[in-house]
């Protein structure tokens, strides 16, 4: 099942909308060729619209935000909801500063989201209407454990219910919801987290495989996750091969989302059903 989601990626190219943030703009175009996608980089308000018009998916990260930008992502919402298109959010740095959380109070107020991901401390914030992060970190007192699990999981289910979104908090252990099942993932390594831009990777990823596969949102944002999660791990076995460093890792998992096809996905996703 996760294998055919990667599959139709490559079969549709579909075309993604990003609004998103400047510090890794770049990462994510190149993720979404690597993954079979195809990228739009627009966040002025005087296209924005049009530019959601022609594309199918939209992907909003709020890791930059600004109030000209705001009024874009809202627009841009809009109108993807207006066409039926999927559209997924990145919670980045909720919780941190009154601009982010409020910013993603409102948009989801006003935009109807497919997809929305997090850590579980910007998830938190977002579902509970306050919370804490380590600056774009999830706070250590959110941290997922085995003794909190199903908790969690019981929270993403809730979460999911009240907004309509498949809800993805991404950790150490990564748990993808809708209000009736949830994915437990185990692929990835810490390596991941030493480089800027895993997780936006992650959310334009996202927004690839849930654009070619809308009839399934749930299925699509946990194979991108798990495939996200195995690339780092052979990512991180070709760094270590080469005695290489962080920025070269980078590089690496690129490389293996090109590389990554849905065999591959099927045996080496690691997860359960809950």
């Amino acid at each position: 099942m996760l294998g055919k989601m990667l599959e139709n990626v490559r079969e549709k190219t579909p075309l993604v909308h990003n609004i998103t943030n400047y510090v890794t703009v770049n990462d994510c175009a190149n993720i979404l060729l690597a993954c079979g996608g195809s990228p739009i980089m627009s966040d002025d308000i005087g296209e924005v619209e049009e530019i959601t018009s022609v594309c199918g998916g939209l992907n909003i990260n709020i890791g930059t935000l600004n109030e000209r930008t705001i009024r874009s992502m809202l627009a841009a919402g809009k109108k993807a909801n207006e066409l039926g298109h999927p559209v997924i959010l990145d919670l980045v740095g909720a919780g941190a500063s009154a601009l982010r959380t409020n910013t993603a109070k409102k948009l989801l107020e006003e935009v109807r989201f497919s997809v929305i991901r997090g850590n579980i401390s910007e998830i938190k914030t977002l579902a509970l209407g306050g919370g804490t992060t380590k600056g774009v970190d999830a706070d250590v007192a959110d941290k997922v454990t085995d003794e909190t699990l199903d908790s969690v999981i019981a929270f993403a289910k809730a979460f999911s219910e009240k907004t309509g979104a498949v809800i993805v908090i991404t950790g150490a252990t990564d748990i993808v919801a809708d209000s009736q099942k949830a994915y437990v993932i185990k692929n990835g390594v810490p390596t991941m987290s030493q480089i800027t831009g895993s997780g936006c990777m992650l959310t334009a990823m996202t927004a690839a495989y849930i654009t070619a596969n809308p009839q399934q949102l749930l299925e699509a944002a946990a194979a991108a996750v798990c495939a996200m999660g195995l690339c780092g791990e052979k990512a991180e076995a070709v760094r270590k091969e080469q005695n290489a460093g962080n920025s070269s890792f980078r590089n690496y998992l690129i490389d293996e989302v090109y590389k990554l096809d849905g065999r591959m996905l099927e045996e080496g996703a690691r997860y359960e059903i809950c």
